[in-house]
C-alpha cells in the first residue's frame, strides 16, 4: 500500500509541474526507488521530470529511463546543434567559454575542458541541455586542481550548521586532497542535494562523493 501511495504521489507531482507533459511518462516504485519510463520531446523535460520526482517525500532514489523522442520539426543536424551550443555558452556569463570544448554526435553534446568551480561546470551543462535537437549531454568538464585549504572540512561543517534546511548533527564530512565525502542520513532528496551543493561551494573542493542516505 505504501508503494502504491508513493507512485500516486510521484504521478501527482509530475502532473502538477506545468513544464512537464506527464501523459507519456510511466512510474514504477520498488522499495522507495522510483523508475521513470516513457517518452518526452526534449532532454530538458527529461531532466525536469527527474528533479520533480526527487521532490516527493519518501523517494530514496530515481532511475530516469525516459527516452527522448523529438518530433520531426525539432530534428537538427549535429552541426546545427554544435553551432547553437557554442553560441549558448558564449552568452552564459557564469562560464569561461574559452575554457570549454564541445562536440556533438547523434544529438548528444559532449562537454570537455577545465574550470575553477563546480557551479561553472553545472552552468555549462544547463546552458545547452534545453537546446532544440539535443538528445542528451555528457559533461566531462573537470575542475582545476587548487590548493586545498586546511580548514575545508570545518568550513563545510560550519555551513551545514548554518543551514536551516539540514540537520547537521546527522552528517559527517571527510576531506582529503580536494575530495570531500559526505556521510549520514537525511529525510529527503532535497536535503541531500542541498548538502551536496553546499559541499561543492567550499574553496579547494574538486570532487564530492555523496554517501548520505535518504531515510523518510
Amino acid at each position: 500500500m505504501r508503494e502504491a501511495q508513493l507512485r500516486r504521489d510521484v504521478e501527482d507531482e509530475l502532473e502538477w509541474e506545468p513544464s512537464i507533459n506527464a501523459v507519456e511518462i510511466g512510474v514504477a516504485v520498488h522499495d522507495g526507488i522510483v523508475t521513470l519510463t516513457g517518452f518526452v520531446p526534449d532532454y530538458g523535460e527529461k531532466l525536469r521530470a527527474g528533479r520533480a520526482t526527487k521532490r516527493v517525500r519518501g523517494v530514496k532514489a530515481v532511475a530516469n529511463d525516459i527516452e527522448v523522442r523529438m518530433p520531426w520539426t525539432s530534428e537538427r543536424t549535429d552541426a546545427q546543434i554544435a553551432l547553437a551550443a557554442v553560441e549558448a555558452l558564449t552568452w552564459e556569463t557564469r562560464v569561461p567559454a574559452d575554457w570549454i570544448r564541445l562536440w556533438v554526435s547523434h544529438g548528444w553534446i559532449y562537454l570537455e575542458g577545465e574550470v575553477d568551480w563546480q557551479y561553472q561546470k553545472a552552468a555549462a551543462e544547463q546552458a545547452v541541455h534545453s537546446l532544440v535537437g539535443v538528445r542528451g549531454v555528457l559533461n566531462q568538464i573537470t575542475l582545476k586542481p587548487q590548493v586545498v585549504a586546511a580548514e575545508v572540512k570545518s568550513r563545510i561543517e560550519t555551513a551545514f550548521r548554518r543551514s536551516a534546511e539540514l540537520d547537521a548533527q546527522k552528517l559527517r564530512v571527510e576531506s582529503h586532497d580536494g575530495k570531500v565525502t559526505l556521510h549520514g542520513e537525511l529525510h529527503s532528496w532535497a536535503e541531500r542535494d542541498e548538502a551536496d551543493r553546499m559541499a561543492w561551494a567550499a574553496p579547494g573542493v574538486s570532487k564530492v562523493e555523496n554517501l548520505i542516505m535518504v531515510t523518510p
